[in-house]
């Protein structure tokens, strides 16, 4: 395995900027596509159910493989998966751009699903292992996380932008030069990273199992997010408990498991995992009910309310990269919690906002104050692990952050929508602000009006309860924070205390 000195060198940055630009342009993938939907349905005459697979099947595959995919790397080596990841995004986006039916679109976003989930965990992997030295490895994962939150807030615009002159073959078509330099990159400035995780095959019956665990939970919480009342949503979540119980027992018995459960005794490990993941139960459930309020309430464009959600995109950002300095001189578990408590003071400025403005100071501030939270929780996850696990590492603190998005949907999802139905009193106001908004456009004008305010309201009560349940939640998150997390250092020192067991 070749290694990189202790200082980085331009080498090391250099392979960082390739990592970041492939991390960049999957983020960007996940949500460029929404603005495209209107003019692929035009050309491809989808039906609704095959609209939502083109829209989900990319997320469904990426939280589906991402464990399996993250300890692929840790066998094969983390380089070469990356590599292929790449190679193969860069072909499937040409089939995307091109297709000429329904199917061989949905066909091509499975194919681009898959090759996310191979690079996003080795990507993580191999940032913690260009750089050795704890300090610069946290100012590198910052930079990481930073383009990945901006590029997700970053789709839209660009989406838009090239609709302008473009067809929407182009939103895909985008990606090809990008990844043919993540590949050349790749093969030239990042460290062959070879099979450091054993010589053992991938577990069928493990790659089976986790598949069965993570995609009925993801659909079921996202089916939970539209209607609180589907059975089948249920039936869903309770398939993927049980199932992830049985992966979960079949880990423990495996000499080479997919998942090595022994990772969840170390307590940074567990503590990092686990405010991770409640802070995206948060960042998913406030981006819902903040872009619908732009949208339903304020009335802007899916255009300009993306580019209004880049504002709080952008404090992810500055918090992202802030978070790795003030971690040099100060504990972690003290950044995390600060910025936490700063968050705090953002949901407060959300509950009281009026008018656009106010609402994207508010949620500008819960972002800088949340971005802390992957920036360094990345690095702690990851930092925990042993070398030969930190592809496995990464896959859990990624899968971690895409079910926490989705139960922040869902749960909250929930919780505004059942606060509006006990908000409004007229029948044709219905179960949300949507319904109401249609059943007015066949109201003589008065009539409508005076429905479409009572809707308004009763969306903004929602608004307010998620806001509130946000802020609590992450009240104790901070706290949390201080209390798991005060046993580290500040990072790169080498006078490090180890780490209490869970």
């Amino acid at each position: 395995m070749t290694t990189i000195a202790t200082r980085p060198g331009t080498r090391a940055w250099l392979g960082l900027s390739v990592l970041c630009l492939g991390t960049l342009l999957l983020a960007v993938d996940n949500t460029v596509l929404l603005l495209a939907l209107p003019h692929l349905a035009a050309d491809l005459d989808p039906s609704s159910t095959e609209l939502l697979w083109i829209t989900d099947v990319y997320g469904f595959m990426i939280a589906g493989f991402i464990i399996t995919m993250g300890s692929l790397g840790d066998r094969i080596g983390r380089r070469r998966l990356l590599v292929i990841g790449a190679a193969a995004f860069a072909a499937s986006s040409v089939v995307a751009a091109y297709a000429g039916t329904t199917e061989i679109l949905i066909a091509a976003r499975v194919l681009l699903g898959l090759s996310a989930a191979a690079m996003g965990p080795s990507a993580l992997a191999l940032v913690a292992g260009l750089f050795p030295d704890g300090r610069r490895r946290a100012m590198a994962i910052g930079v990481f996380t930073a383009c990945f939150m901006g590029g997700g807030a970053a789709g839209p615009v660009i989406g838009g932008a090239l609709l302008e002159s473009f067809w929407w073959g182009s939103v895909f078509l985008m990606g090809v030069p990008v990844m043919v330099l993540v590949v050349a990159g790749g093969l030239f400035l990042l460290p062959k990273s070879e099979a450091t995780g054993g010589h053992a095959r991938l577990d069928p019956a493990s790659v089976a199992m986790s598949l069965a665990a993570i995609l009925p939970a993801v659909y079921g919480l996202k089916e939970l997010a539209g209607d609180p009342a589907r059975a089948d949503a249920y039936v869903a979540l309770a398939a993927g408990l049980a199932f992830g119980a049985a992966f979960a027992r079949r880990q423990r018995r495996l000499a080479e498991p997919l998942v090595d459960l022994r990772l969840f005794g170390d307590r940074t490990f567990t503590a990092a995992l686990l405010i991770l993941a409640a802070v995206m139960v948060v960042q998913g459930g406030i981006y819902l009910f903040v872009s619908q309020h732009m949208q339903l309430v304020e009335g802007l464009s899916p255009l300009a309310a993306g580019l209004w959600m880049a504002v709080p995109a952008l404090g992810l950002v500055a918090g992202s990269l802030a978070a790795p300095a003030l971690a040099g001189t100060v504990r972690p578990g003290l950044v995390v919690g600060a910025g936490l408590l700063v968050a705090v003071a953002g949901f407060a400025v959300v509950a009281v906002a009026d008018g656009v403005g106010a609402l994207v100071a508010g949620v500008t501030v819960a972002c800088l104050g949340m971005a802390p939270v992957g920036a360094l929780g990345l690095g702690l996850i990851v930092g925990a692990a042993p070398p030969e696990r930190a592809g496995s590492a990464s896959a859990m603190a990624e899968s971690g952050g895409e079910l926490g998005i989705a139960l922040g949907i869902a749960l909250l999802g929930s919780l505004g929508t059942a606060v509006y139905g006990r908000s409004v009193t007229s029948p044709e106001a219905g179960g949300s602000l949507n319904e109401a908004l249609d059943a007015a456009a066949g109201l003589p004008s008065g009539a409508a009006a005076a429905l479409v305010s009572e809707a308004r309201a009763a969306f903004a009560q929602g608004l307010l309860a998620v806001t509130v349940v946000c802020g609590v939640l992450v009240l104790g998150l901070a706290v949390l924070s201080m209390t798991l997390l005060r046993h580290l250092r500040p990072v790169g020192e080498e006078s490090r205390s180890p780490a209490p067991p869970a």
